[in-house]
């Protein structure tokens, strides 16, 4: 085991003193601006409008650090205790570094603001690769973040860039060859197979690339050990800390919730007997955690187990929506005490649950959760896709946010289109795009045409595109509403926006 784990240090970048180069890794990213802003980045419930104790993006992701590095030292523990010279070396720190890393690309808004830029990025901007965070997060730390010694990016180990890495492809990639191997980040689109999630745009697919290879040892679309484990992590932690902010926001109605539980197992039978017929009343009580079922068995056939969600509806609903949600959170200290108790007893569970694969698909890497506790994740997350996320009020105001972003990226192009204006583009704006036009020259001809939706390639048009979204997504949630009424010529806060822009 000694003798594989010290090879990962091999070529990596040579440190004075004998520091780990994992180590100045990790302080790197802590001590980024893009790390720093995302205590103002939504998580799901808006940071305007959110109170101190509802997680942001920032403290979403020290959470998710703190339960990485916990597995990650106890699945190398228990490597090292079984002495299997096959074993994948596990590097904790590295762990950290990627958990640390894997939300500096959300753009301002949250999910929704990454859906909205992807958007506009392939319907008007034509840029193939879209927007996404996890490529986003990719770019940040190879391209646009700066330290002294490196011309561009933070200069990370291949390591550390291959573990963030979760979903190691292009855009560009087959599809339907990664569909073969893969579910995640894939979905069907009619009758053909579109990759929904990737980690690098085609400006930065020979990075990845190359700290694949300096990597060694991986199979194509597989993630790294470590990559695999900050994963697994995030899922835990959003899992389990998006319900207890709802909780404590008071968006989880308790009957509700509990008519959809009882209405599920109450009727089991009858569900099993319905086959895979489309469901005739979407909004029976139970019919969500039955079309969740479903599409568990479709998508995800590799660990899918009845038995298994069965006995995570059952879990479920026993600690969180009868034993917890029966009380509504009033701000006492008891219910502080009862949250803070299922949310400890849970991501214990959770973390204990996550094992290596000795034989991983590259659905689920070398890690992941064990049969029932991943159907427990995956039932926490239905309780606020269907019962917060689809709230009518909530989209209400997210449709707003959303036209706060196109209004900003399409003023945006219009200014840097105004032959006479443009030289009075904010200079990061102008920056951003300068890199990006280095990018986009260093392409060949090949590359460069998929990167581009309108047949003619252009490295002006995509590097002014791709500028743009850099630009945009590198705000908080406050500068963009700012940016918004600025460039649309209403605010009362003109020199405070100019230097925060």
């Amino acid at each position: 085991m000694s003798g594989h784990r010290m090879s990962r240090l091999h070529d990596e970048r040579a440190q004075p003193g004998g520091q780990s180069p994992y180590r100045v890794d990790i302080e790197r990213i802590r001590f980024s601006p893009y790390y720093s802003r995302l205590s103002a980045v939504t998580q799901v419930i808006s940071q305007p409008g959110a109170g101190a104790q509802i997680h942001n993006r920032l403290t979403h992701s020290i959470k998710v650090t703190a339960v990485a590095r916990s597995i990650g030292v106890r699945l190398r523990g228990e490597l090292e205790a079984a002495d299997l010279p096959d074993a994948p070396p596990i590097e904790p720190v590295v762990v950290q570094a990627a958990a640390a890393a894997h939300d500096l690309g959300h753009p301002p808004f949250g999910h929704l603001g990454e859906s909205v830029l992807d958007r506009l990025a392939r319907e008007t901007l034509g840029l193939a690769d879209g927007f996404e965070g996890n490529a986003q997060t990719y770019r940040i730390v190879t391209a646009l973040d700066v330290i002294d010694e490196a011309e561009r990016g933070l200069n990370l180990t291949s390591a550390v860039r291959t573990a963030v890495a979760k979903y190691p492809w292009t855009s560009t990639t087959d599809a339907e060859a990664l569909g073969a191997e893969s579910r995640r980040g894939i979905r069907r689109h009619g009758d053909r197979l579109e990759i929904r999630k990737h980690s690098a745009y085609v400006i930065d697919a020979a990075d990845l690339e190359a700290a694949r290879a300096d990597h060694g040892g991986l199979r194509p679309f597989e993630q790294s050990v470590e990559c695999a484990i900050m994963d697994v992590a995030d899922d835990i932690a959003y899992s389990v800390h998006d319900v207890e902010d709802f909780h404590r926001a008071g968006l989880l109605g308790h009957a509700t919730i509990a008519a959809e539980f009882r209405g599920w197992l109450d009727a089991t039978s009858e569900w099993a007997r319905a086959g895979a017929g489309e469901l005739t009343d979407t909004q029976a009580p139970g019919a969500g955690l039955e079309a969740l079922r479903r599409k568990l068995r479709r998508d995800d056939a590799w660990i899918a187990d009845d038995h298994a969600f069965h006995a995570s509806v059952a879990a479920v609903g026993a600690d969180l929506v009868d034993s917890l949600l029966a009380r509504p959170f009033d701000g006492s200290l008891e219910s502080e005490r009862l949250l803070a108790s299922f949310t400890a007893r849970w991501i214990a569970r959770l973390q204990d649950a996550v094992v290596l694969v000795p034989r991983p698909v590259s659905r689920s890497g070398p890690v992941s959760l064990d049969v029932q506790p991943w159907h427990e994740v995956e039932v926490l997350k239905f309780i606020h896709k269907r019962f917060v996320l689809s709230r009518p009020d909530l989209a209400i105001y997210q449709r707003g946010l959303g036209r706060v972003l196109v209004r900003s990226v399409n003023s945006l192009m219009a200014w840097l289109d105004d032959a006479d204006d443009r030289e009075r583009a904010p200079r990061r704006l102008r920056d951003l795009i300068a890199l990006a036009h280095d990018g986009y020259r260093a392409l060949d001809a090949e590359r460069l045409a998929t990167a581009d939706l309108s047949g003619t390639p252009s490295r002006d048009r995509l590097a002014c595109a791709r500028g743009v979204l850099d630009y945009v997504a590198s705000l908080t949630d406050n500068q963009a509403l700012a940016l918004a009424e600025a460039i649309s010529g209403r605010t009362d806060r003109l020199w405070e926006i100019g230097q925060s822009l």
